[in-house]
């Protein structure tokens, strides 16, 4: 290969690297600042193609999506001056590239660091503002969202990022503090579980009382009913009787001295000492019944 052709070989190549690093791509999700000799020129990029000059200009991309940052469990006191432990975390984004490069160099670990302690401090003053009940009720979401409104401003001055939302993923008390407040919760609860008992006692002694006297009262009434029954069966049965024995008083007699006799004669040994001419024997003698 001749010395021309060499040299334009090299020439190619070497236009070839320059128009490619002159080329540079930037992303819908993407945010980007153009630096000249170190300084910004330019820190709003549209995203597609564009064209810099290599040596003199370069390109800082930053992710432009929504970032979180989960914060390590932090001690915040009350109002009530009650130690609570807070797990949190942030989510934000870039929306000012120069002002997030020019304060963190672009490095979101040192973003991190500075945003840390700002919301950190916006927490503590948040809880010393309010009660427990107040940081564990339905009043923690407001909380959250007039720390995020109030941080955002001054993240968006001073860092370039805009503070999406701060949210708290726990609250819990301190070890020391959890085992006397679960030992009180058991205590109240074994407290309460006796008095239900006693009350379901007292329930149960009445349903039985009320029982018992109702058993009484069902049976004392069904007894009278039985005896003003039998009564009554015994009356009609009576009536039958006499009404039947009245059609023939005579037979009625024989027939009741057959079974007086049958009565009488039906143990061997027996001994009945009478006059012959009493009443008993009166069929005996005569089948009519008549004295002789």
């Amino acid at each position: 290969m001749s010395g021309k052709s060499m040299a334009g070989l090299i020439i190619a190549v070497l236009l070839l690297v320059v128009g490619t690093n002159s080329l540079y791509i930037i992303k819908e999700t993407d945010r980007a600042v153009l630096l000249k000799f170190g300084e910004i020129v330019n820190s709003d990029i549209e995203p597609g193609l564009h064209v810099m000059f290599p040596l003199i200009n370069k390109v800082r991309k930053f992710d432009g999506r929504v970032i979180t940052l989960d914060a390590q469990p932090q001690a915040y006191l009350t109002i009530e001056k009650k130690r609570l432990i807070v797990d949190s975390f942030i989510k934000w984004r870039i929306v000012d590239p120069q002002t997030y490069y020019t304060a963190t160099s672009g490095d979101q670990y040192r973003a991190a660091e500075r945003l840390f302690p700002s919301v950190d401090a916006g927490l503590r003053n948040q809880f010393g503002e309010r009660t427990l009940t107040e940081v564990v009720s339905g009043e923690r979401d407001q909380l959250m969202v007039e720390l995020t409104e109030s941080l955002s401003e001054i993240t968006k001055r001073e860092l370039g990022i805009e503070l999406v939302d701060i949210r708290v993923k726990k609250i819990d008390l301190p070890q020391e503090v959890s085992n006397s407040v679960y030992e009180r919760m058991r205590t109240e609860r074994e407290r309460e579980a006796r008095e239900l008992r006693s009350r379901g006692q007292e329930l149960a002694e009445g349903i039985r009382a009320d029982a018992d006297r109702q058993k009484a009262v069902i049976e004392a009434n069904a007894y009278r009913e039985a005896q003003e029954l039998r009564g009554e069966g015994d009356a009609l049965a009576a009536k039958i009787y006499a009404d039947a024995y009245n059609q023939d008083s005579e037979f009625y007699s024989f027939y009741r001295s057959l079974n007086a006799y049958k009565e009488a004669f039906n143990q061997q040994g027996d001994i009945m000492v009478l006059k012959p001419d009493s009443q008993f024997f009166r069929y005996l003698g005569r089948p009519d019944g008549q004295p002789e």
